[in-house]
């Protein structure tokens, strides 16, 4: 979590600069005060833990009382939490903390959309790497918070050979035995996924195999079908490109493992949430 503590610095430094010169400037310094977070839509809640860090690092002495966990559904007028103590305190989190929460629960909740169209199958939501910039751990926390699971969280944790890698590698077989040596020359232990772009490509990763996963980008239906009974749980099989609310269900009843999905992450709108004075 240290990263998680880094980008809350780096946003109390964002916001509040060398003061909340508003506060700092009409409100008296040992004026007490209290609130609570106020939903104003039904969503998943998300971002509850990450809002008591929040407020714990601009003033230790605050009071956070917690009255609905993270993943839980929520309707409007619930309260997630109150927060008591210093008034300028307070203020200082406030934006903080509802930039964080209303992405997450945003987030949280596009994932347990996704997840419930697959309710009585095997098939699990995957997140990818299309986030945002800085908050890539927050937003993919979210994920698993509705009900996903995370993908790799970078380049750097799974070996991953997409279509440039072997058309640069010189094809399937070049690119999986140089990944191997790598590995070994370097002491990485690294799960290994390969993309597969046709039916053909699939073939010629089973005639090589040594990997962990195999991709299956931007198949039809039928394709899908005849990938998975080729690879007949030799590795686990993922579904990937183009595939949304209307079409994942039936990729799913196609049999494959894992089904990635850009959309949990960047395609969300955020959650109206509100901290009010009480």
């Amino acid at each position: 979590m240290d990263y998680i503590d880094d980008l809350i610095n780096i946003a109390i430094k964002e916001d509040i600069g060398d003061g909340d010169h508003t506060s700092l400037s009409c409100i008296p310094q040992n004026a007490q005060g209290k609130a609570h977070l106020l939903v104003k839509e039904d969503c998943v809640i998300a971002g509850v833990e990450l809002a008591e860090r929040i407020f714990k690092r601009i003033d230790p002495n605050l009071l956070f009382q917690k009255k609905i966990n993270d993943g839980e559904l929520v309707n409007v007028g619930d309260i997630i939490f109150t927060i008591e103590g210093t008034s300028q305190s307070i203020l200082q989190a406030e934006r903080l903390v509802l930039n964080f929460m209303q992405r997450m629960s945003g987030i949280a909740s596009n994932t347990n959309y996704y997840a419930k169209i697959l309710d009585g199958l095997d098939t699990k939501i995957l997140d990818t790497r299309k986030t945002t910039p800085g908050l890539r751990e927050i937003e993919k926390w979210a994920v698993k918070i509705g009900g996903g699971l995370n993908h790799r969280m970078g380049l750097y944790d799974m070996i991953m050979i997409k279509d440039n890698h072997v058309d640069y590698a010189g094809g399937i077989a070049a690119a999986i035995n140089s990944t191997h040596e790598y590995l070994k020359n370097n002491n990485k232990q690294l799960k290994i996924e390969v993309e597969a772009r046709n039916l053909t490509e699939v073939k010629e990763i089973l005639a090589e195999g040594k990997v962990h996963r195999i991709m299956l980008d931007n198949f039809s239906f039928e394709e899908m079908r005849t990938a998975v009974k080729l690879i007949d749980g030799k590795y686990e099989t993922e579904a990937s490109g183009g595939i949304t609310s209307e079409t994942i269900r039936e990729y799913a009843e196609c049999g494959v493992d894992y089904i990635s999905v850009g959309a949990l992450t960047h395609q969300i709108n955020s959650v109206d949430l509100s901290l009010k004075a009480i």
